[in-house]
């Protein structure tokens, strides 16, 4: 029988529709982006591109020329503009502001071909540590409330572009998934002192019946009430609010779990379109009138990596409803993925 499962950090009921007997091999992957034969982000191209605002990897070679082993930069038509004041007005009983906000681009490696689940570990963890400079350096700009880093890989997930990429996008406003989760671990710690996703992950160890995979500093989990086949979700062991604050040592163990748990998804699924997301903490800008709002940020909330491969669409019943309907149990999703070989 299917069952209702409710996600206790955002408050959302999902459809476990176990019956369905969907398969790794049902799901069939889609196309990559066509291909022109040029490619703006490969080595070469860098004229093609707006002017880079970091490198990683440069021996000496000057910006805006080949020599890079990461690259950032602003993305050429960007969802928000960098430039201007956010100029807030209501409109009756509406709200608007100037879309202002930052938005980059992570090109994650001079090579086309490279992928999360295949790459070494020193050049993951420099895309890892492009995040956290970028994040870290929008940290001061009094407009922004926050950040997200994602990645879109394969057609299904929304890329148009081949060459592997993350994208950095920084917003006046907080996102609501974001902000539905500030406020549940805001709650949950005011109720009981302690952090909700530091329980589910000692829950989750203890019935060891999610748990895909673990390292020293990481786990990464099917979610209780996953909304889509094969979801994933990376959290430091040890309770930690913010992306940023990630030692050396700890950069190392999230890009070993990364590439593991990602060459796990392509291997099970056939290398499949897929999404992540970083959630981490909002700056600590104070908000006019309310300095406080976010104060127990550092008590009650968890940064974590959200991974969806891009496996079923979303339709009517979950836009109607805010419900999703998952055809593969988590417990059973888990088991895949953990008999999945992995050659280190």
């Amino acid at each position: 029988m299917p069952q209702l499962r409710k996600d206790p950090i955002v408050d959302q009921w999902v459809v476990i529709a176990a019956e369905r007997g969907h398969r790794p091999t049902d799901f069939k992957p889609e196309a990559e982006p066509p291909s022109s034969g040029f490619c703006p982000f490969c080595p070469g191209n860098e004229s093609r591109t707006p002017p880079e605002i970091m490198a990683i990897g440069r021996n000496g070679t000057a910006p805006n020329t080949p020599g890079w082993k990461v690259r950032v930069i602003p993305n050429k038509y960007p969802a928000l503009a960098i430039e201007g004041g956010l100029n807030r007005q209501g409109y009756g009983m509406f709200d608007m502001m100037n879309g202002v906000g930052a938005h980059e681009v992570i090109v994650e490696s001079p090579d086309h071909q490279w992928q999360f689940a295949e790459a070494p570990l020193e050049d993951i963890r420099d895309v890892l540590i492009a995040y956290r400079e970028r994040i870290v350096d929008l940290h001061r700009d009094p407009r922004f409330r926050y950040s997200l880093v994602f990645r879109n890989y394969g057609v299904r997930a929304g890329a148009s572009l081949a060459h592997p990429h993350s994208q950095l996008i920084s917003i006046a406003v907080m996102p609501r998934r974001v902000k539905d989760e500030l406020k549940a671990a805001r709650d949950y710690f005011a109720h009981k002192e302690r952090c909700i996703f530091c329980d589910i992950i000692n829950q989750e160890l203890m019935l060891n019946e999610r748990v895909v995979v673990q390292n020293e500093h990481f786990l990464a989990l099917s979610p209780f009430a996953a909304r889509f086949p094969y979801e994933l979700s990376i959290f430091p062991r040890r309770h930690r609010h913010d992306y940023t604050l990630m030692s050396d040592e700890e950069i190392w163990g999230l890009a070993h779990i990364m590439r593991n748990v990602l060459k796990r998804v392509k291997e099970a699924l056939n290398n499949p379109a897929y999404n992540f997301m970083l959630h981490t903490a909002p700056y600590p800008n104070p908000r006019p009138g309310r300095p406080e709002y976010w104060g127990t940020l550092a008590l009650d909330f968890h940064w974590h990596i959200e991974i969806v491969p891009r496996l079923t669409r979303v339709a009517g019943f979950e836009w109607g409803t805010g419900f999703y309907i998952n055809p593969v149990a988590p417990e059973a999703s888990t088991k895949v993925l953990r008999e999945v070989e992995i050659k280190e």
